[in-house]
């Protein structure tokens, strides 16, 4: 089992979660965002709610070994293969759950692996039982932005975000990379000119989305550092960490993942560059 008890390339992560579990803080609601197996990160965060040993998760007692095998009654990873986004009669029946004891366990905790499937509406039916909910119950939301969630839902959750292994943010776009040097100078003037280069090139709205991901996942990799949970040997984003305070890192992020979002619907590059540059500026 003890394989299992790591998150592959997030080692910095599993101590963070480790320790914050140890100190009964990893909340009621949990934002797990960024690349990588986010569903085994969320597996590992239950395993720490449900543990019986001294160091969770332990990976031997039998509630960690049944969160792990996803076998645990009280551990719930919601899913609905029959819509294109989680109805809302399942996240109804959640949310009633929620307020029954626990079979067997700690805590009830349910993981959303892909809250790309949770529409407006449906965050909206979570709220009242993250506002108000019982003691017992937890969510774990899995979403590579956290743009995907309502603020609503964000002002209520404890985010973690996996930090991209070096070799990926180096491989990433160069003109992303540009961009992120740009936000280490901070200068408005030159955003706003790189802003409009990308308007004058002709990018499409694809192009567009690749190129903030790529740099999402570089401010991503910069907060992890100032948060001491890693974040690779990536150079650029070491600059950033250095440049930039924790709190503007988060919301450079958060700008990146809402325009990402904004990038899948049937918006002009124009109205979607020249907007960027003005969300952008210090």
């Amino acid at each position: 089992m003890a394989d299992e008890l790591t998150i592959p390339g997030q080692e910095p992560l599993a101590a963070q979660l480790r320790a914050a579990a140890g100190a009964g803080r990893l909340g009621q609601a949990v934002i797990l965002s960024g690349r990588g197996d986010l569903l085994r990160c969320a597996r590992f965060a239950a395993a720490a709610m449900e543990c019986q040993g001294e160091t969770p998760p332990c990976g031997v007692c039998p509630a960690c070994r049944k969160v792990l095998r996803d076998i645990h009654p009280d551990v719930v990873t919601v899913r609905d293969p029959d819509h294109k986004s989680i109805a809302i009669e399942v996240l109804r029946a959640v949310r009633s759950d929620a307020y029954i004891l626990p079979n067997e366990g700690k805590r009830k905790v349910y993981i959303f692996p892909d809250c790309a499937l949770l529409d407006p509406k449906g965050q909206n039916v979570l709220l009242k039982v993250l506002e108000d909910g019982p003691p017992h119950a937890a969510f774990l939301f899995c979403a590579e932005s956290a743009a995907l969630l309502l603020p609503t839902i964000r002002s209520r959750s404890v985010e973690w975000r996996l930090a991209p292994p070096a070799e990926a943010l180096a491989a990433g776009d160069p003109e992303a990379r540009r961009l992120c040097e740009l936000l280490c100078g901070g200068r408005a003037a030159d955003l706003a000119a790189f802003c409009a280069g990308l308007e004058n090139s002709k990018i499409d709205r694809e192009a567009l989305s690749r190129l903030l991901s790529d740099a999402r996942d570089v401010l991503c990799a910069a907060l992890a550092l100032s948060c001491g949970a890693g974040g690779g040997d990536d150079p650029l984003a070491a600059r950033l960490a250095g440049s930039l305070d924790r709190r503007r890192l988060s919301a450079l992020a958060d700008v990146l993942g809402g325009f990402i979002r904004q990038c899948g619907y049937n918006v002009g590059v124009g109205h979607l560059t020249g907007a960027l540059a003005v969300a952008l500026a210090p």
